[in-house]
């Protein structure tokens, strides 16, 4: 029997009003991510990939259309409850890192099963042992560099072996060479735990290393949703 996908979009719609008019920000998008698999989202700046990304994952509400994570009807539940569900099952990667400051490298990785209410210190030393920092647990961000920095948002986003990770322009503030050890991190993890991995990224090299890539223009995914579609058009 087919494993339910982990995510299944459906006529996902986005509209916003301001003094010009109405802008379709997302016009019927249509998609699913399958359990374990790595796919892109790409498409030039303001052709909705960002806000797509967060609408996957119950962080904003759309004008119409429906998004099932693992199962999961997303809008049908209320926002505490949407909150409950990333918490348990989704890990983020962003661009900016997103690391708490005032905490060291080791607590921030702690965070998110701390909040869960699970064992948490030796879970942490370890990922970020498995991702090159085991001298750097007790630095703050500020001390870090920014490829470090994003080591820990890897390893943050995998502690608590989430069963999908959203990562938006993961390598995007970084040099080559860090973009390609957190690439190579990224999908290491992810095909060591399974995790479905959904990417919006600029970067080719990175989308290249997808299972799949959804184009988007103007608010419309122009790629067909076929496995394999990059590969024949080459």
């Amino acid at each position: 029997m087919q494993s339910t996908p982990s995510i299944e979009v459906v006529d996902l719609c986005q509209r916003v009003t301001d003094s010009s008019g109405v802008l379709d920000i997302l016009s019927m998008v249509s998609f699913t991510v399958g359990r374990g698999e790595a796919v892109a989202i790409t498409g030039s700046s303001g052709s909705g990939k960002s806000t797509l990304l967060g609408l996957m994952a119950g962080l904003d509400v759309p004008t119409s259309g429906s998004v099932k994570l693992l199962g999961h009807d997303l809008f049908a539940l209320d926002e505490e409850a949407r909150a409950r569900l990333r918490a348990q099952y989704v890990g983020f990667v962003f661009q900016s890192f997103h690391l708490l400051p005032n905490l060291t490298a080791l607590e921030n990785v702690m965070l998110p099963l701390e909040l869960r209410g699970e064992p948490a210190r030796a879970a942490a030393t370890a990922m970020l042992q498995r991702v090159g920092l085991h001298d750097r647990l007790h630095h703050y961000p500020r001390t870090l560099s920014g490829g470090e920095q994003q080591r820990v948002s890897v390893a943050r986003a995998f502690v608590q072996k989430p069963a999908v990770l959203f990562a938006d322009e993961p390598t995007g503030s970084l040099d080559e060479q860090n973009g390609r050890i957190v690439t190579d991190l990224m999908f290491g993890l992810h095909g060591e735990l399974g995790t479905s991995l959904v990417l919006v990224t600029h970067d080719a090299a990175l989308a290249a290393r997808c299972d799949r890539e959804l184009r988007l223009a103007g608010g419309r995914l122009v790629s067909p949703d076929t496995p394999g579609l990059r590969a024949a058009a080459v």
